[in-house]
């Protein structure tokens, strides 16, 4: 009972907090945008930076702009945790003007950790705990004369392609209320598609800056392990290492992810970071060689919907029409990579990130479901399965069920020694077919309703996959639903993952939702990876198949 009774007056606490911060702000934040905030707004990152070492433009003007604008994005998806805009402007006036990001804003997932403000992830027991300290990337940002100004909202245990709790509440797609705008980053990417932020930091650890970028239309490159700063920064899972854990930056546009991350690097985060390489931004040419490009059409696990086949069948037509040499592929089982991956993640039985809810805290649908599979007897899951496999000829579900169990130390290392036997055969692979590039789908589906996590949690391979192998891996807005084109005709589901996801494709209910395509490269290649993006992006431009950004106009 006390327990229940501190969860509901931490909740209510934080969210009054919340709210008196931003009612607290000056009259400027509240007042409608001006015709000179409009322009700021529209400014590319590299402009900005241009007119505030010019003199022409003022940081604390730059803040403003951003600052309204967050606030409308927040009204509108409820998409806003921290507010750090009282201090942000202190750190504006006296922000570094000759940095590769000066006077720049920058929101930040809510796990980043900011010196004097939370980070509680959506727990309620770690409201009311301030960081000590602010987190190595914090410090490196402001040195560049970046303005921190903002943190977003994510899902409790931070294991979700949604973004919701009890603390902050839930977090809209700012296409579509009805529809989530990924998870974990989910926030972040909501602030971005809605044009209160060019420039915003993530995690991924199976998908979780990848599918939002998918969900709401915006930019990202996942980064290999050990290329990004994560230092200092609390989880919901600390010393989870089976399946990487990386922070990445995430944009509205692709020209913004290119200054985003050659300004990052050229800080040296190795030097604020100790887990980072020392591996200065590399010039990288495509046009030296013809370009391989790989396609995976099907993970095996669940059939891309018409909208993300489309898409990414749109941009194999489009690489193929200008000479490009694009194969189709079929590559070691992103099956038993997924198989990998699930088990090394909750390798604990989903324990630590449990540890911290009280109760009768919301826990995320996703994860909800995935608890009480672990609490199933081993001996009845291995019946279940053999009911699966052999009743209903479902394998691919079977193979899940029957190790969906906590591990033991040995049988954890088996799965590491595993891992990396798997890598090696990806690795192989792809230097026998002389692979440059894999394009697929981000995920099956477009967003996902509300609740929708708890069918589709499961149905994450496309994204996991490239955490298992520590690939680079971007993703870029192609297209939009349409209820005519990406109608879903006669379907008979595979498995029962397959089935529940595509309970919820409804093409008419979706319709201009946004549609995007991943762009993999190998480990470490964050910038062969963002080439292959502006190659997409710009072939697609020249054949007036631009993506269009969501256009807020108030």
């Amino acid at each position: 009972m006390f327990s229940y009774l501190a969860h509901w007056r931490a909740c209510g606490a934080k969210q009054r907090e919340r709210e008196e911060r931003i009612q607290s702000l000056p009259p400027a934040y509240h007042a409608p945008l001006s015709a000179a905030d409009k322009d700021i707004l529209a400014q590319p990152v590299s402009q900005l930076v241009a007119n505030v070492r010019a003199g022409t433009l003022a940081p604390p003007e730059i803040l403003v702009a951003y600052g309204k604008k967050a606030l409308l994005a927040h009204s509108e998806t409820n998409c806003l945790t921290e507010i750090l805009i009282p201090m942000a402007e202190g750190w504006a006036v006296s922000c570094n003007k000759e940095g590769p990001l000066a006077g720049v804003p920058v929101s930040m997932k809510d796990t980043v950790a900011v010196k004097g403000f939370d980070s509680c992830i959506g727990y309620s027991a770690w409201v009311g705990k301030p960081l000590q300290k602010d987190a190595a990337l914090v410090r490196l940002l402001r040195d560049a004369g970046a303005v921190p100004f903002v943190k977003t909202n994510v899902p409790i245990t931070l294991l979700s392609f949604e973004s919701s709790n009890d603390v902050f509440g839930t977090t809209t797609n700012p296409h579509n209320k009805r529809y989530v705008p990924g998870g974990s980053t989910g926030g972040e990417s909501a602030l971005l598609a809605y044009g209160g932020s060019r420039l915003g930091i993530g995690t991924d650890v199976a998908g979780s800056v990848r599918a939002p970028a998918h969900y709401a239309g915006i930019y990202t490159i996942k980064a290999s392990m050990h290329r990004f700063l994560k230092t200092g920064n609390p989880t919901s899972m600390p010393g989870q290492e089976g399946v990487p854990a990386v922070y990445s930056p995430m944009t509205r546009t692709l020209e913004d992810l290119e200054t985003f991350w050659r300004a990052i690097v050229s800080m040296k985060p190795w030097e604020y970071d100790h887990s980072c390489l020392p591996i200065p931004w590399r010039e990288v040419n495509l046009n030296d060689k013809p370009i391989r490009w790989g396609v995976m059409w099907d993970d095996g696990v669940v059939t891309p919907s018409p909208a993300c086949l489309r898409a990414l069948q749109e941009v194999v037509s489009t690489l193929k029409a200008n000479g490009h040499d694009v194969i189709t592929i079929k590559p070691p089982s992103p099956y038993e990579g997924l198989q990998i991956a699930a088990q090394l993640l909750l390798a604990d039985g989903a324990k630590i990130c449990m540890k911290p809810m009280r109760t009768g805290e919301s826990n995320d649908p996703g994860v909800t479901q995935a608890r009480r599979m672990f609490r199933v007897p081993l001996f009845l899951k291995r019946v279940y399965a053999w009911y699966l496999r052999y009743i209903k000829r479902d394998e691919i579900y079977a193979g899940l069920i029957e190790n969906w169990h906590e591990k033991t130390i040995s049988e954890y290392l088996a799965l590491i020694a595993r891992r990396e036997g798997y890598r090696e055969r990806w690795f192989n692979f792809m230097k026998d077919q002389e692979l440059d590039f894999v394009l697929t789908v981000p995920n099956a589906h477009p967003a996902m309703p509300h609740g929708g996590v708890k069918e589709g949690f499961k149905a994450c391979g496309y994204t996991f996959l490239f955490n298992l192998l520590d690939y680079s891996a971007g993703v870029l807005p192609v297209t939009h639903v349409d209820r005519e084109r990406d109608a879903l005709g006669p379907f008979k589901p595979k498995n029962i993952i397959e089935a529940g996801a595509y309970r919820m494709y409804d093409a008419d209910q979706m319709h201009g939702l946004p549609v995007g395509v991943q762009v993999v490269g190998k480990r470490l290649e964050e910038e062969k990876v963002l080439e292959g993006m502006k190659i997409v992006e710009g072939l697609l431009r020249k054949e007036g198949k631009a993506y269009q950004l969501l256009a807020v106009d108030k």
